[in-house]
């Protein structure tokens, strides 16, 4: 393959992602020059969920070469069909939104359903995927707030303790479940494709932040910006006849443990217009004290598009 072809796929700000050819066959390579490691584990995942999930065929994983050699780490898979999911929602009316939000809370609870025996990070070793626990990282949300007050040094106390507060709360709420699962952690309509006249999902990309977490995860992040309420209803309707939850508790469990990933976004809020985002709208919850605020100029993805 000639790294020198390969063109950036649209879409992502990590800047590893790009579309190449293996003779006549298009493909996506990703480059993991910022977690090697990365390849093997993506591809072990892909492997684990292939039938389970839309997700593409591993085609090639190529490990880093030697120090001073300039041979990054590889993975090479299929390239799905389907349009981005982040181009098809502002075009959809709330007909469309319902089905579209139907296959999202289907594919959400479908991952919600994948045990796993413990929190933490995925790691390849001897071939096997294994789950480690996270070094460093608290295992309650008021204690990672604390840690990433730092971050949020331009708020006043106010706001900081309003979020506290908010984290209090919500960490007894994420303890009344006590089972974990495979988590995406990036789930949301950048990261799937859409066939846009079926509106089923094709694909589900960008797995780079997966780990084995709580199984509301998922349902807060797909919720986090898109709050269409024929989307949103869709959403946690197709979850919930999955898993047998009414619809007010899951948004309250997935508003609570989606506040782990707002905080890391607000903290790192130059990084891209989702940290950017996040940031807006964990300010306006700490200062309502309310997971379920949302930014004044709350704008769903079409939102977030602009601001790219």
């Amino acid at each position: 393959m000639d790294l020198a072809s390969l063109e950036p796929l649209d879409g992502g700000w990590s800047g590893e992602t790009y579309l190449g050819a293996v003779g006549d066959e298009r493909v996506v390579v990703r480059i993991c020059v910022r977690d090697p490691d990365r390849a093997e584990v993506d591809a072990a995942l892909l492997r684990l969920v292939h039938g389970l999930l839309p997700v593409a065929d591993v085609l090639e994983v190529r490990p880093p070469g030697p120090p001073g050699s300039f041979a990054p780490a590889l993975l090479v898979t299929s390239l799905l069909p389907g349009e981005r999911g982040d181009l098809v929602l502002p075009r959809l009316d709330d007909a469309g939104l319902a089905r579209f939000g139907t296959a999202v809370g289907e594919l959400v609870a479908a991952l919600g359903g994948m045990p796993m025996p413990r929190a933490g990070g995925f790691v390849v070793r001897d071939r096997d995927l294994l789950v480690e626990p996270w070094d460093g990282v608290p295992d309650a949300l008021p204690t990672y707030v604390e840690t990433h007050l730092d971050g949020l040094r331009h708020w006043t106390r106010d706001e900081q303790a309003g979020l506290l507060e908010v984290a209090d709360a919500a960490q007894d709420l994420l303890d009344t479940v006590a089972r974990r699962c495979l988590v995406h952690s990036d789930l949301n309509p950048k990261n799937l494709l859409v066939d846009p006249d079926t509106l089923a999902v094709t694909g589900l990309l960008d797995w780079e932040y997966a780990h084995a977490g709580h199984p509301f995860t998922d349902l807060g992040n797909v919720l986090r910006f898109e709050r269409a309420p024929a989307y949103a209803d869709a959403v946690l309707a197709a979850y919930g006849a999955r898993h047998g939850v009414a619809s007010a508790p899951a948004l309250a469990l997935a508003r609570a443990a989606d506040l782990w990933a707002l905080v890391d976004l607000a903290s790192r809020r130059e990084a891209n217009p989702v940290a950017a985002r996040g940031h807006d709208l964990l300010l306006a919850i700490a200062r309502t004290r309310d997971p379920a605020a949302a930014p004044p100029d709350d704008a769903g993805w079409t939102g977030l598009r602009a601001r790219a």
